[in-house]
């Protein structure tokens, strides 16, 4: 008989959302101070970018009572991410558009689930799991050899999934059907009501998550930039149903 392995399962109330992990480790790992390393790491990044929080460095800075020069390395690093992302994705994804001062929350959920992620890896796990709110970031492959397989939630049909795509890394789904509202267009600064639901798949959550955030908020004026990517792959729901993907979305058949 082939024993059953059970993983690690944790979830964390932080970024004003839920993180979860699921881990599966040899047993000379200990997965409990993983996890909770995992844990502390996405804490902190918390208190670094929270724009909700006044004392972290990104409200001050947003606030004018931190300058540049006095901003976090983590900060600045994140930053001139977002500045390269802004030019590749043409401006859609865009932090210096946003009400309120320059807020890089687009990406840090997955900045901040990629470096947790990373803390488990780093630490022996055999492979794990991390879902920061619907963007998760995944490695190694869990027992059975199906890999990673994640549904896409279906942007009106709560209980149901769009489609299912295997993952090796990350993938990062963006949409309003949750908080209406919350998609900025850049370049106008009204809610942007261009797609229904983005998903994009790739090697590093943080830029998956930028691109989805872009390709939600820019909708097929993004998604032709795709073909011009290396590595990341696109799945567009438009308002009016119409479904478009890359050519080398992982999509798993329905059985």
């Amino acid at each position: 008989m082939t024993a059953v392995v059970v993983p690690a399962r944790h979830a964390e109330e932080v970024m004003g959302t839920v993180v979860s992990f699921t881990v599966f480790a040899p047993a000379s790992v200990d997965t409990r101070t993983l996890l909770q390393r995992a844990c502390d790491s996405l804490q902190r990044d918390d208190r670094m970018f929270s724009t909700w929080k006044p004392d972290s460095p990104m409200s001050r800075y947003r606030a004018g009572t931190l300058s540049a020069d006095e901003l976090p390395d983590e900060v600045v690093g994140v930053l001139e991410r977002c500045r390269q992302l802004r030019t590749l994705t043409g401006g859609w994804f865009d932090p210096w558009a946003m009400p309120g001062g320059v807020d890089p929350t687009g990406m840090v959920k997955g900045w901040a689930a990629q470096r947790a992620l990373d803390v488990l890896v780093d630490g022996g796990v055999d492979a794990a799991l991390v879902n920061a709110g619907g963007d998760l970031a995944a490695a190694g492959t869990p027992p059975g050899g199906g890999g990673w397989r994640i549904g896409i939630r279906h942007p009106w049909q709560p209980v149901a999934f769009a489609a299912v795509v295997a993952v090796t890394a990350a993938v990062a789904t963006s949409g309003d059907y949750e908080r209406p509202g919350q998609l900025v267009d850049p370049t106008t600064g009204a809610v942007s009501r261009r797609a229904a639901s983005a998903t994009v798949v790739g090697p590093d959550l943080a830029v998956a998550d930028a691109l989805a955030t872009a390709l939600a908020v820019g909708g097929s004026d993004v998604f032709d930039r795709f073909s011009a990517l290396s590595g990341y792959e696109a799945y567009l729901i438009g308002v009016d149903g119409l479904e478009v993907a890359t050519e080398g979305m992982p999509f798993v058949p329905e059985a």
